[in-house]
């Protein structure tokens, strides 16, 4: 996740130096604290909620029980885990569901913060959660926003109540109506945003907000706007008392730790986190997940969620199956390449792994992402019978498989390579006594 790269890289090298010793003396403790807190200001994290954040840190990691622990390093690193957990909320909040549908849920932010795409990223994860939502078109300043809108619904089979550049709050009233009549459990309310703060924005947010009593109303912050991101959600807030923060474009090359602020300052959850531009690039927002992929940690259960929603259970049971019968072929690697591009590539994958995701950005050009789809094109040019039994394919058929891929014939003897590795590799560890046990297994693979 690129938003928190550099500081998870600050961070983690100078937790490196605290591990390195035995025990620690309350000065090294306030080394490290000074070189957090630096970090955390280079980050753009507010100065106040820094020097508050290193104040509860220091408090705790100066005490004697941290002091005279056997691994008081590895100490320090949970109570900073700890307190960026409290920092960033706690704990995961849902969305507020209304007792009576529907459960209206207002969007507002300045704009280009990606509100508009935003509400369609929302109401598809909501229909896969078997929610009926229906897409409201409130922005009736910028040409393109209601005809943004419509596409976007069209391309998730979603519908967009809009009537064109009526009364915003005339529009929301008719469209909770309508959602009633077609039994339609939320309504999604795109509204105006501005390039910047002003008071004609807020009263008409304001006039909507009188009128309909949404259930939520999500404020939409770009996290690549740095120390403004507390500003503009000071006065969102302040006018409006919202009730939830997304946070968009978190894959972004920025220093983001205007993010660990907002919680702070506004006291209101960060709910979702957009962390791509695909559709189905929105998660929920875990402090305790996102402070441990701050940390170099990895984020398991994340990547569980999304390996769930990628594979289904009798897809899962299936590629079971064969692994434990070592007749996995060509054709299942085609479906193991489209899961994990549903799961946002090898590059989100890697960020999540333990002990990987602090180091992502010093091998991100080892990474591969287009040798994926090369491979899947290689395979694509096979027959049936040569991707079920790749043994079979012999330098003539190698030849015209890479003229029909368009690629090298080394690049089809690459990626054959690469699957009797597999192959080999999953024999290995159905019998490791077969090759000398669990020790020299691993470092045969670890040749591979």
């Amino acid at each position: 996740m690129a938003l928190f790269s550099n500081l998870g890289e600050r961070l983690n090298h100078i937790f490196s130096k605290l591990t390195k010793h035995g025990k620690l003396t309350s000065l090294e403790i306030k080394e490290a604290m000074r070189e957090i807190r630096i970090a955390l200001l280079e980050a753009d994290v507010n100065f106040s909620v820094a020097k508050d954040f290193i104040a509860k840190v220091s408090e705790k990691a100066v005490g004697e029980e941290i002091l005279k622990s056997l691994t008081p390093g590895q100490q320090v690193i949970k109570i900073v885990r700890d307190e960026l957990t409290a920092l960033m909320g706690g704990e995961n909040q849902k969305l507020n569901v209304s007792p009576k549908p529907p459960t209206v849920i207002m969007m507002c932010g300045l704009q280009g913060s990606g509100k508009t795409t935003l509400c369609g990223k929302l109401a598809l994860k909501l229909k896969k959660e078997g929610k009926k939502p229906l897409l409201v078109a409130c922005d009736i300043y910028r040409p393109a926003a209601i005809d943004q809108l419509k596409v976007l619904g069209k391309s998730i089979q979603i519908d967009v109540f809009e009537k064109g550049t009526q009364n915003p709050t005339k529009t929301v009233r008719e469209a909770i109506a309508y959602a009633e009549k077609f039994a339609l459990d939320t309504v999604i309310v795109d509204t105006a945003g501005r390039l910047q703060i002003d008071e004609k924005l807020m009263e008409e947010l304001k006039d909507i907000k009188k009128n309909i009593d949404p259930t939520e109303i999500l404020l939409v912050i770009d996290s690549m706007i740095g120390q403004e991101a507390v500003s503009v959600s000071t006065a969102f807030n302040d006018a409006l008392d919202v009730t939830g923060v997304v946070l968009t474009k978190i894959d972004g090359d920025t220093r983001g730790g205007a993010a660990l602020s907002i919680r702070s300052v506004i006291g209101k959850p960060i709910k979702f986190v957009g962390v791509g531009e695909k559709l189905t690039d929105l998660e929920p927002f875990y402090p305790d997940r996102m402070a441990s992929r701050i940390l170099g940690m990895g984020d398991v259960l994340t990547l569980i969620d999304k390996a769930q929603e990628a594979v289904d259970e009798k897809m899962a049971q299936e590629m079971e199956r064969k692994f434990r019968e070592n007749s996995f072929d060509l054709n299942d690697y085609i479906e193991q390449v489209n899961s994990l591009k549903k799961m946002g590539g090898l590059k989100s994958v890697l960020s999540m792994m333990p002990g990987i995701g602090s180091k992502l950005k010093q091998i991100e050009d080892q990474i591969d992402e287009k040798a994926l789809e090369k491979n899947k094109a290689i395979i694509q040019s096979m027959t049936a019978k040569e991707r079920e039994n790749p043994d079979i394919i012999n330098g003539s058929r190698r030849q015209r498989i890479a003229k029909g891929a368009g690629v090298q014939v080394s690049d089809v003897n690459n990626l054959i390579k690469q699957f009797n590795q597999s192959k080999e590799m999953m024999r290995m560890m159905k019998n490791p006594k077969a090759y000398g046990g669990k020790m020299a297994m691993m470092r045969k693979l670890m040749g591979q």
